[in-house]
């Protein structure tokens, strides 16, 4: 079976909030079979696939990572979140994937930047602001400097000494995140007081967050599973 189609299934599933229990129900399989499904440890028969489509009406080929459009198989680019700013040239092999992990992290964002509107506390928000730049800019810079034809004249941080310092600006950052939320005041920076800090459990971020909770879930997942002991 296609290896996308464990992670879309998924995707798809909590995208609409239903249990594990509930759609295997409605599938007419078991629960376990299901997780091992979307787990990649099982693969499924095409009548499976065609159920799951049309389970959650969308077409094969999307479950498959063929294409970005549910309901066909070409990609169309408006089928996309955000898909204003995505370019023209968005292919085929990885539009789809693109596409859910752009969701899952946007969704995910749209929580905790949330979580900080409701603490109120400005240097949080610039702390964590600060973490999360630090994220995008060295994937950006990797990227961009994986091809010596690109000018490094956009970057004022010498090449040999960028990843070194954004990584440790980043580790600063995530401690003054820790420090803040935790009680302790971080220089000119007053510390989130105790009433102020938010009490969440699955249940309350599913309650507040409705389907968007199941991206914050997965991402959770996914990354403790590339934490896993082997996988790193």
């Amino acid at each position: 079976m296609n290896k996308d189609f464990p992670r879309i299934i998924t995707l798809l599933r909590e995208e609409k909030g239903l249990s594990q229990k509930r759609v295997a129900d409605d599938l007419g399989i078991s629960q376990p079979l299901l997780s091992h499904y979307e787990k990649g440890i099982r693969e499924c028969g095409l009548d499976f696939v065609v159920k799951a489509a049309e389970y959650y009406d969308v077409s094969a080929d999307y479950l498959l990572g063929r294409t970005a459009n549910r309901k066909s198989g070409q990609v169309v680019i408006s089928d996309s979140p955000e898909s204003e700013i995505l370019p023209s040239h968005h292919s085929a092999k990885t539009g789809i994937i693109n596409a859910l992990n752009k969701k899952l992290i946007i969704n995910s964002l749209n929580i905790i930047f949330d979580i900080l509107d409701r603490i109120d506390n400005k240097g949080l928000s610039t702390e964590c602001a600060s973490c999360m730049s630090s994220s995008i800019y060295l994937i950006f810079r990797a990227i961009y400097s994986s091809n010596p034809k690109n000018s490094q004249n956009i970057f004022s941080v010498p090449e040999h000494i960028y990843k070194s310092k954004t990584q440790a600006l980043q580790a600063i950052s995530l401690g003054n995140v820790e420090n803040i939320s935790c009680g302790l005041p971080v220089q000119e920076y007053r510390s989130v007081e105790q009433t102020k800090r938010p009490e969440l459990s699955n249940e309350t971020i599913e309650s507040i967050y409705g389907n968007l909770s199941g991206s914050l879930f997965t991402l959770i997942r996914d990354t403790e599973e590339r934490l896993s002991i082997g996988k790193m």
